[in-house]
């Protein structure tokens, strides 16, 4: 399908600035080559920076615009500086010790150091200025002399010889540049390239083709020149070809799959679920199949766990496919053709009419376009394009700025262009970010390395114990093999084989109780971490605020200033504007500098809703009403599929519409009861910065709601300095007796005055300082002649003039309910809250104060960054700033990566919030990614943890506290679970001390600790939160799940329950509990004695510290339920026949339930006394602090404190 021609010339306006900022030959490559050096120099210790990226513009400079005799003079200092950083990036290296390679970095460099060499005299001055021996250091001519150097290599080290030998008298004795072992290597390089030395010169370059760039800086038609194509009939076929095998396809790089195989192998490799098979495979050997079986069902229960977490991880990889855009509108050889956009080349002319962008383009020619660009800044206002050269010292210009690109995959949404395809694929901003996350690897969350740390903690000792046990029995002479099965039978009471169950049905559970507070999690772990997060970098766009404009305040001419509730809401039905307390405009014309700043608060108190009558409302906010209303393309209207208000248009329009709705005199209003009737417009571009309508009133029926007949107006809106400089008069105070119609009819105006301009510079200012879009309003009288001729002018000067100003409309994207008191709520808790946004600086730190992000009354730990200042600072200077930003505006998504991995490498435990794919990379790279879930893109929700299905950072907050309440609980059942294991590890290496039989069989152990284990652990995990769990700091990202303090808890209780078992084992052996003559029913008091204990325990353990008559026995039902359940299984084990057979068990009498109870209650009475001086540390801080306390003097320790 095709079609001649594109867009026509009548239409698409070339930009005239465009062609007037042409910067002559010489400053244009100056300016080229600085901001490249920058780049050089800063490459160093900066790794975000490509070098091989910088050198190959530079290299396209040379070969383009200096080589050949084209640029003979530059700037002597910036030839300096150019030298500088060549010299620095030629000593690069790879190989072996024995090979030592350039890299391709190095010989670039080297190159381009020849080059300049020939053609530029000034760059030859500054190499002249250096000695032999720093040149000898920094070109390593003999690196590129060897035999296994490349033809190319052999070719440019000649070529730099000669060209040194010929020019420079000082370097006429060439030895001087190498060292004496060298001196052979390069006689034979300047015997086998004699001709070189002869006419010396550097290699020519080869078919030249521009690097992929934004080209922002660079004049279209000099872009067009470079690439070889005609704005208007684009690339030929054959040069399609010759760029397609240079430049590759336009498709962004796939993700790389892992198969389901290799994630099933990943699991089965585990270091404790080898440990738990090689366990079983033991048992089996040893004959005991029964207790191999339990073990294997606990290894096939974590694998499945493990490996459907791990699948549906890797689903982030695949929503990137998705991205890519399918179709193009393409110029090639002077016709129009809709081809697939992977065929897409640099150098092809693309149109865009409503689509997405296929590439990255920079634009040529531009009619009202406006991009929405929220995928990759976040922002959801569309934004201006134009042709405009940006001239700045930087390759790297946050996309914001970047006002004549339009970047791949964005929308368009209104009007059209063509631009210059300059980057494709990889190369464009989404590929960049597509290869970020497919690039970043897959890190285990805190709490699985904790556990991973924990369980091989317990493998050693199992191991050792194991050893033990045999040493010992063979001592006492016992069979090996019998001693070898003791041995295992001890590892597998250390292994607390239900650990790694329990703690996952713990966080799936909080991930109920998180999916009730609208936060859903994708991946497991991410509950627990939550809870260690200590700072929160949170987008604002959707986020903080409500990602919708709304109407904040509206000034009118008169000094009155009016504010709107709810302003957001597109309801009718629901919000006011509100009038504040009047000055009258004679007191801010007498001091038209200071007066608001002086005023304003006082000006706020005391604000009254305006009544939503004609009677009632003010002329003024009527008239402001009137132009917001009615110059104005937008709409809003009921959709019966959503059951809800639907804005339709440009954001900011759809706010005035809003506001007018406020007021209680909708556009409709105008229409129908006013009669006014809309004749013409003037669109809003990006040059005038202003829209005007023509509207005229037609006949009416009541006069109370009609203008004089015939009453033509003017009424625009736009920038106020641009709309100011337009007008002549202003709208001065109203008469008592009129109303709207009579005083706006009687064509009232007053001459603009200085005094007056200052009062609305002041407010302006003021109003953008509080992070507000601000927008002027004016109008003016016409007669009906007057508004057809200005139709028919078809010139915007004709309506845009000779006007009358109205006031001044505040709009912003405001601040979501709640927000506020959550960032406080973080405060308390030590948690940090940093804005990370795309859009302007003055509004995000604006919105940072009102939600206390930034704390006016700590100035020095607030601070504010820009996307282009982080540019310029490597991730280590990054993590070094005092103190760290807490707000960054304007940034790119390297710059979010780049900041998240600052504060990982400073032991942050960071959240990352976003929505747009710009921020899946940081996401993903987060401890805890969390992306939006209605705003959200699919691939970054893919990408995330957590996805919040109401978009509210509030959410994140309370996930922060389930978090911590998740974490707590998997404390307090380790806390139980290893005193539990560690009570049978005592018990069984008393008895192997002591020479006498084992109490338990490895069946009886195995079924202690599923019925003991897990069910009362996972009512732990269901402990409601403590009370003032936000109001401590999070704990240490190096801090373990197991503590000095609750290790020792755990020591102590493990004694108390093996000796007190031990006890009763002993006095049944000795016939001191009725009738237990045999072995097995020794064993079986034993066993019921213990697991009684243990289940016991459960109660204990409710708080680590706090004692049980705080906590109680009855506030956690299901830990009653469990304790229950887990005494009916005991029974069932023990007087159950069969199943009694099968455990190797025998009924116990009364009085040894009796002995039991005794047991219990020597158990509480000893682990209370035990948890004495644990809460003391506890409320000291912790163990450190404890310890610190005590052997430091108390003055000391009060600085030590205040200080921190």
């Amino acid at each position: 399908m095709a079609s001649n021609g594109g867009p026509s010339d009548s239409n698409l306006n070339i930009d005239a600035r465009s062609m007037s900022v042409r910067l002559d030959g010489r400053a244009s490559i100056e300016h080229q080559i600085d901001i490249h050096v920058l780049d050089l120099v800063d490459a160093v210790n900066n790794k975000d920076i490509s070098l091989e990226d910088v050198l190959a513009g530079l290299k396209y400079v040379m070969d383009y615009r200096i080589k050949g005799g084209k640029m003979p003079h530059l700037e002597a200092e910036l030839m300096a500086r150019l030298l500088e950083g060549l010299l620095q990036n030629m000593g690069h290296h790879e190989g072996n010790l024995l090979r030592h390679r350039p890299t391709p970095e190095a010989d670039m460099a080297f190159t381009l150091f020849g080059e300049f060499l020939e053609e530029v005299e000034e760059f030859r001055t500054a190499v002249g200025r250096k000695s032999a021996s720093d040149l000898r250091h920094c070109l390593k001519i003999h690196r590129r002399c060897q035999r296994w150097s490349t033809p190319e290599e052999h070719e440019n080290a000649a070529g730099v010889m000669a060209l040194l030998i010929r020019y420079f008298p000082q370097f006429s004795d060439w030895k001087e540049l190498v060292k004496e072992d060298e001196i052979n290597d390069v006689e034979k390089l300047m015997e086998d390239y004699k001709d070189k030395f002869q006419q010396p010169a550097m290699p020519q370059a080869k078919e030249l083709h521009p690097p992929p760039a934004l080209y922002f800086d660079k004049n279209v038609e000099a872009l067009a020149k470079m690439f070889g194509t005609d704005i208007k009939n684009g690339l030929t076929n054959s040069q399609v070809a010759d760029f397609t095998d240079f430049y590759g396809q336009n498709k962004l790089p796939e993700p790389k799959k892992e198969s389901a195989l290799k994630m099933f192998w990943g699991q089965i490799t585990d270091f404790m679920i080898i440990i738990l098979i090689l366990a079983a495979i033991a048992e089996i050997a040893t004959g005991d199949v029964k207790a191999a079986i339990v073990l294997l069902v606990v290894v096939v229960i974590n694998v499945i766990i493990g490996f459907t977490q791990e699948y549906k991880a890797n689903k982030a990889l695949e929503a990137l496919l998705s991205l890519s855009v399918p179709q193009a509108k393409v110029i090639r050889d002077g016709k129009q053709e809709i081809v697939n956009s992977a065929v897409l080349v640099p150098g092809d002319i693309v149109v865009l009419e409503g689509d997405a962008v296929p590439a990255d383009l920079r634009l040529c020619e531009v009619a009202q376009l406006e991009v929405i660009e929220i995928i990759l800044t976040g922002e959801s206002l569309p934004v201006s394009k134009n042709t405009h050269t940006i001239r700045e010292r930087t390759r790297r210009l946050p996309l914001g700025d970047c006002k004549g690109n339009a970047f791949m995959t964005t929308t368009v949404a209104r009007g059209r262009a063509k631009g210059i395809v300059v980057r494709t694929g990889e190369d464009t901003e989404i590929g960049r970010i597509s290869s970020a996350i497919t690039s970043q690897p897959n890190r285990q969350t805190p709490i699985q390395r904790k556990l991973d740390h924990l369980g091989k903690i317990l493998v050693a000792i199992a191991v050792f114990l194991c050893i033990l046990v045999v040493v010992i029995g063979v001592a006492y002479k016992h069979d090996p093999v019998e001693q070898v099965k003791v041995g295992i039978s001890l590892a597998v009471s250390v292994i607390p084989e239900g650990l790694v169950a329990v703690v996952t049905v713990t966080m799936a559970l909080g991930v109920v109780r998180m999916a009730q507070r609208h936060a859903i999690v994708r991946k497991l772990p991410s509950v627990e971490t939550l809870g260690s997060v200590n700072v929160i970098c949170s987008d604002k766009t959707g986020t903080l605020t409500e990602g919708k404009m709304g109407t904040q305040e509206l000034w009118t001419s008169n000094n009155m200033l009016f504010t709107f509730t709810d302003s957001t809401s597109l309801d009718p039905q629901v919000g006011h504007a509100r009038k504040c307390r009047h000055f009258p405009l004679d007191q801010a014309l007498a001091n038209p500098t200071n007066f608001h700043a002086l005023h304003d608060a006082e000006s706020r108190e005391g604000a009254q809703d305006v009544p939503k009558t004609l009677e009632g409302v003010p002329e003024h906010l009527l008239a402001a009403g009137m132009i917001a209303s009615l110059c104005n393309n937008a709409a809003i209207a009921y959709d019966e599929e959503i059951k809800g208000w639907k804005g339709i248009g440009d954001p900011t329009e759809v706010a005035m519409v809003v506001a007018a709705q406020k007021m209680g005199f909708a556009r409709e209003w105008f229409h129908d009861t006013v009669r006014l009737k809309k004749l013409g417009e003037y669109a809003f571009d990006s040059d005038r910065k202003l829209m005007s309508v023509i509207y005229q009133q037609s006949e009416v029926d009541s006069k109370s709601t009609s203008f004089p007949p015939g009453t033509s107006f003017v009424l625009a809106k736009g920038a106020p300095e641009g709309l100011l400089q337009r007008c002549v008069s202003y709208l001065p105070q109203t008469p008592e007796s009129s109303n709207f119609f009579s005083f706006l009819g009687g064509s009232p105006a007053v001459p603009l005055s200085d005094e007056f301009v200052e009062v609305v510079s002041q407010r302006s200012t003021q109003m953008a300082s509080s992070g507000l879009r601000v927008l002027g309003l004016a109008m003016k009288f016409v007669t009906p002649q007057g508004a057809v001729d200005i139709i028919n002018a078809k010139k915007e000067t004709a309506a845009e003039s000779e006007l009358v100003f109205v006031g001044l409309i505040g709009l912003i994207d405001p601040a979501k309910a709640g927000v506020k008191e959550s960032v406080a709520k973080c405060k308390r808790a030590g948690v940090r809250v940093i804005m990370i946004t795309g859009d302007h600086i003055q509004t995000a730190t604006a919105i940072a104060k009102q939600l206390g992000i930034i704390d006016p009354n700590k100035p020095s730990e607030n601070r504010a960054m820009k996307g282009y200042e982080v540019d310029l600072l490597s991730e280590e200077a990054l993590a070094d700033l005092r103190p760290f930003p807490v707000v960054f505006a304007r940034v790119s998504p390297d710059n979010k990566l780049k900041i998240v991995k600052a504060l990982q490498s400073k032991k942050y435990s960071c959240a990352m919030t976003g929505d747009g794919v710009n921020d899946a990379p940081a996401i993903k790279q987060a401890d805890v990614g969390v992306a939006m879930g209605i705003s959200g893109t699919e691939i970054t929700k893919q990408a995330a943890d957590i996805v919040l299905a109401d978009d509210n950072f509030s959410t994140i907050v309370e996930a922060v506290e389930e978090g911590r309440c998740v974490f707590d609980n998997i404390k307090k059942f380790v806390v139980y679970l290893l005193s539990c294991n560690s009570a049978e590890i005592f018990l069984f290496l008393i008895c192997a001390i002591v020479n006498v039989e084992l109490p338990f069989t490895i069946m009886q152990i195995l079924y202690a600790n599923i019925i003991a284990d897990v069910p009362p652990a996972m009512s732990l995990g269901l402990e409601p939160r403590e009370i003032g769990i936000m109001d401590r700091p999070p704990r240490p990202s190096g801090q373990g799940v197991l503590t000095l303090t609750s290790g020792t808890l755990v020591f102590a209780q493990g004694i108390i329950l093996s000796m007190t078992a031990f006890t009763v084992y002993m006095i049944s052996q000795r016939h001191g509990v009725g009738d237990v003559p045999t072995l097995r029913a020794q064993q079986s008091l034993t066993f019921a004695a213990l697991t009684t204990m243990q289940l016991w325990q459960s109660f204990l353990s409710r708080s680590v510290a706090m004692s049980v008559v705080k906590t109680g026995l009855f506030g956690n039902r299901l830990l009653v339920c469990a304790f229950v359940f887990s005494m009916a299984c005991l029974i069932i084990g023990i007087y159950v026949p069969g199943f009694n057979s099968w455990l190797e068990l025998e009924p116990v009498n009364g009085l040894g339930w009796a002995i039991i109870v005794i047991c219990v209650v020597v158990q509480t009475a000893l682990i209370e006394l035990a948890k004495l001086p644990i809460r003391k540390i506890e409320q000291k801080g912790g163990f450190k602090k404890w310890w610190k306390s005590r052997n430091q003097h108390p003055e000391h320790y009060v600085m030590h404190v205040g200080s921190a």
